[in-house]
């Protein structure tokens, strides 16, 4: 947990999901990050959850909402806003921002359970994440350096099975399939020659939050593969949290 030494009127929380894939990585990963949206008045928080090799989906998801939770029941003790919560991910971790996003507004219709309500979030932002998992196999190219459709695939570890014999599994952890239209604002970010995760992934998630009327961006970085983090990159992803946390904007404007 990263909170500013200074003192700011409104300290809003982001948190920070790891990617690797459902199966490796930690919550070291965002450091310089964390530290740059600190001197900009964040408190960050990055999180662990259990990997594929541990337990099998929705455990990750459900660690994510729990230390969310957490976070939110703690925010007068630690010093930032328990109505002012973004998350950010990367890849795996991407994926599960956005099902943190989608699934903090009314998507069905018994409404919302108790842990989506003390885990919603007022804002997204995703890095070229997974999105649809039913579809992620036929949007692969022949430049596409993950085998989706094999049993150690991370796909198939994180669901415990092929999508083909996981179809309801798969369905439930797709965030495309939560859309409603009180979803927080989404920023999307994607590498337009990734060759892990399909652009179209993100291209699918945008497509769907901006027909349910969700403020949404998807921002192409030409060029990029699966590595994002410039600092063009960092400065609008301080840009999008201020916007939509510090000043509680559900419109938003950033470049790219």
């Amino acid at each position: 947990l990263y909170v500013p030494t200074k003192s700011y009127p409104l300290i809003p929380l982001v948190v920070f999901i790891h990617g690797g894939a459902w199966f490796q990585g930690d919550n070291s990963e965002a450091k310089d990050i964390a530290l740059a949206l600190a001197q900009n008045g964040f408190a960050v928080a990055s999180l662990n959850y259990r990997l594929s090799g541990q337990a099998q989906y929705p455990a990750q998801l459900q660690d994510c909402q729990k230390a969310i939770a957490f976070l939110r029941s703690k925010a007068s003790e630690y010093g930032y806003s328990p109505d002012h919560i973004g998350v950010w991910g990367v890849s795996a971790g991407g994926h599960l921002a956005a099902l943190l996003g989608t699934m903090s507004g009314d998507h069905n219709e018994t409404g919302l359970t108790d842990l989506e309500k003390a885990s919603q979030v007022q804002a997204v932002c995703d890095w070229c994440g997974l999105t649809n998992l039913d579809t992620v196999q036929g949007q692969a190219g022949s430049r596409t350096r993950i085998e989706y459709d094999t049993a150690d695939g991370p796909v198939a570890r994180l669901l415990g099975g092929l999508v083909s014999d996981k179809k309801e599994l798969a369905t439930e952890a797709s965030p495309v399939n939560y859309v409603s239209k009180n979803d927080p604002p989404f920023l999307i970010v994607h590498g337009d020659i990734d060759d892990l995760v399909p652009f179209a992934q993100s291209e699918e998630l945008a497509e769907k939050l901006q027909k349910a009327g969700v403020p949404t961006k998807l921002v192409v970085v030409r060029g990029a593969g699966h590595q994002l983090g410039s600092e063009q990159e960092i400065k609008r992803l301080i840009d999008f949290f201020k916007q939509t946390l510090v000043e509680g904007k559900r419109q938003f404007q950033v470049d790219g």
